[in-house]
């Protein structure tokens, strides 16, 4: 049974930096609220819950640091739409109970299975 075409190598590696980012975090205690979520503003990699703090975290894949590597990527523009599509999640999620939120940028880089995980709490 076919599930559609395969995802172009550099998407799946995408995915599976993302999968990495999400194992390591919930090692270190966050809880997984929602994944890709996606809105007219753009979208959030992850929504998660560290204690009382509704987190959102931006996931950046870099194969090596030759260009600046994944946690300087996420510049000035990229935050803006980030804290929009922040902004659009807490009106659709209205119901949810917190007493902060923050932003969290997840720089993964390397190769798997050995990737380099860098977490940036409260990153911007």
């Amino acid at each position: 049974m076919s599930t559609g075409p395969a995802l172009p190598e550099h998407l799946h590696r995408g995915v599976d930096a993302e999968n990495s980012a999400l194992a390591h975090l919930q090692a270190n205690g966050l809880q997984l609220v929602e994944r890709n979520y996606r809105c007219a503003a753009g979208e959030l990699d992850m929504v998660m819950l560290d204690r009382q703090a509704l987190v959102f975290v931006e996931v950046r894949y870099r194969r090596s640091e030759r260009f600046g590597g994944a946690a300087r990527s996420v510049d000035a523009g990229k935050q803006r739409k980030l804290r929009c599509a922040g902004e659009a999640f807490l009106q659709d999620r209205s119901g949810l109970v917190f007493n902060l939120c923050r932003f969290d940028v997840v720089a993964v880089t390397g190769t798997a299975p050995d990737y380099q995980i860098d977490w940036i709490s409260d990153a911007f």
